[in-house]
């Protein structure tokens, strides 16, 4: 029950604070991002050395990430040229110059999880910053928080409706053997909330997305958002750890929390600038 109170209360800071700082503005959803982008980076590569995966100049890798998160969002916004992110390629080149000198006989190790960590985490979030800006009718980029304040509730939604879904009525695995609590009928559970929870929106705020394109943007957010699920539960389990972290009580490490969105925001990324 002590539990239960601890997750409760740790869910509903975490939900209110996403969502004031997406509504609030782009600086405020920049600058909370760019903490989370550090700490999730930060989290990882500490889970890597103590597992003995790797040994990662984690300092400098983690500003490398937050650089990449900052820039690109700054290009996003337009208010910087897209050549500074060109810049976070002198962090990355510095790592691989600095293995030279570490005599470590397992470079190569070191810096393929150095980039992956980048890759897996800090770019995801960097295009997450995408979803909220768009060029308006004056050929003007703009921030807007509902399609990204929408990717967000979704996310909730879906993993509300598939908890509840598959809590009661789930009996045929969804993957086993990475993630054997989840089912198929959860899964659709929480398709269903989705879209149904998108189609209230798109009644809410007409003018952004027809009905179609809703549906279309909860779809993918599930579907990839459950990938992304289940992917850093088999990272989890091939470290043969439960959680990333402790940093939010009763729920784990930053990674747990926002393991949908990393694959997701790059979905729908591609998914806004190709199909609508």
């Amino acid at each position: 029950m002590k539990n239960l109170i601890i997750r409760s209360i740790s869910g509903i800071i975490y939900v209110a604070l996403i969502s004031s700082a997406i509504l609030f503005g782009a600086y405020s959803f920049s600058l909370l991002f760019a903490v989370i982008t550090g700490l999730s980076l930060w989290e990882f590569y500490t889970i890597l050395e103590k597992n003995g995966e790797a040994k990662i100049d984690k300092p400098i890798a983690t500003i490398g990430g937050v650089y990449l998160f900052v820039s690109g969002s700054l290009c996003f916004a337009n208010i910087l040229s897209v050549k500074y992110i060109a810049l976070w390629f002198i962090i990355m080149i510095y790592l691989l110059i600095r293995e030279l000198y570490t005599k470590d006989n397992h470079a190569v190790r070191n810096i393929a999880y150095t980039f992956f960590g980048q890759v897996y985490i800090a770019l995801p979030f960097m295009f997450l910053s995408r979803i909220g800006f768009h060029v308006n009718d004056m050929g003007e980029v703009v921030y807007s928080p509902i399609l990204l304040m929408s990717f967000f509730v979704l996310i909730w939604v879906s993993d509300t409706g598939a908890y509840m879904i598959g809590s009661n009525f789930g009996k045929h695995r969804l993957f086993e053997r990475i993630s054997p609590k989840k089912s198929w009928e959860g899964f659709f559970g929480g398709v269903f909330f989705a879209i149904l929870a998108s189609v209230i929106i798109s009644i809410l705020f007409p003018g952004n997305l027809t009905i179609t394109e809703w549906i279309g943007f909860a779809l993918i957010t599930v579907i990839f958002g459950t990938w992304g699920d289940l992917v850093e539960s088999m990272i989890k389990r091939s470290l043969k750890i439960k959680d990333s972290g402790n940093i939010i009580p009763g729920h784990g490490g930053m990674l747990d929390r926002f393991d949908s969105s990393i694959l997701a925001a790059p979905a729908i990324v591609i998914y806004c600038l190709f199909i609508l």
